[in-house]
């Protein structure tokens, strides 16, 4: 059990970071899924504290191509940041509920600021497909859901790097990818340049799951004393999750990814998480978020036995 009894769900359904509509349902589909109910079979009390409201994206105007939808989203990822590091400063466990992946800039920077203030070293693992990496000067789209790693890291706008705080909420060192098979030419140059630990499909073919988690737990463990899952639907492979804006073929299985969660759950620095990227509205009878409901439970404790 997790040194944190309580866990407070919020949903922040946010679609400006993405090309495709939909994923503003995904908090909705996740609660369809009963993910309340699966973690308080677990022995947890769960506090759903509802929605985070959205200015949505009929309202919203595109002011600059290269970072669409800036201060909309820099808006509300202030106040996403302030609630999770408040939870946070209650001794809770926040589960944020996306969204597109934009809302890692809020939900970071809000872990940043705690972690800043109580002494802490975050690390995070990022599950996904693509790096989310880019900046406002490598952005093929200008959608803000490819840059959130890059804010965190303190590289990008300085309206989204200084949310909270105008300092790098994430040290490079205290960052693996994981799942891997979509990356933008800027997004390699800058993993190479800052040295982060990144795990392709290449690398879970050739080396496995269970010695890709062991490697990355066993340096999280030792490094940081506050770990954060950034869970995007679109790392496992499309057969298993369909309902997401921007799949990719060939992605981690449904072993590979309740292995991997399974071994996160015995991590005690484990504090915070997040899923993002289901999109309903692309779903097969919300298959994906069913799925990524039952992974959630897997990183909290469930076991087959």
């Amino acid at each position: 059990m997790h040194k944190a009894t309580r866990i407070r769900m919020m949903g922040f359904p946010i679609d400006l970071g993405a090309d495709r509509r939909g994923v503003d349902m995904g908090p909705s589909a996740l609660r369809i899924a009963d993910i309340d109910k699966r973690l308080e079979a677990l022995g947890y009390e769960v506090i759903d504290e509802g929605d985070i409201p959205i200015r949505n994206i009929e309202v919203s105007d595109i002011h600059d191509p290269r970072l669409k939808y800036l201060p909309e989203i820099a808006g509300m990822s202030t106040i996403l940041a302030s609630r999770v590091k408040a939870v946070l400063d209650d001794g809770d466990f926040p589960l944020v509920l996306g969204g597109d992946h934009s809302m890692s800039i809020g939900s970071l920077a809000g872990i940043g600021a705690h972690c800043k203030q109580h002494g802490k070293t975050l690390g995070v693992i990022w599950i996904d497909a693509h790096a989310d990496m880019n900046t406002a000067e490598t952005t093929p789209s200008g959608n803000i859901h490819g840059m959130p790693v890059a804010v965190a890291l303190g590289h990008g706008h300085p309206t989204l790097t200084s949310l909270m705080g105008d300092f790098p909420k994430l040290d490079p060192s205290n960052l693996a990818i994981v799942g891997l098979r979509s990356i933008d030419a800027g997004e390699r140059d800058l993993i190479r340049e800052l040295g982060v630990a990144a795990y392709t499909m290449f690398d879970v073919d050739r080396l496995g799951m269970y010695h890709i988690a062991s490697r990355v737990l066993e340096d999280m463990a030792r490094r940081v004393d506050h770990l954060h899952i950034s869970f995007d639907c679109d790392g496992v492979d499309p057969s298993i999750a369909p309902g997401v804006g921007t799949p990719v073929a060939g992605g981690l299985s449904f072993r590979e990814t309740h292995l991997f969660m399974e071994m996160i759950s015995e991590v005690d620095a484990f504090a915070s998480l997040e899923v993002a990227e289901v999109n309903p509205i692309l779903d097969e009878r919300n298959k994906t978020a069913e799925f990524a409901a039952d992974v959630v439970a897997s990183s909290m404790g469930k076991r087959i036995l």
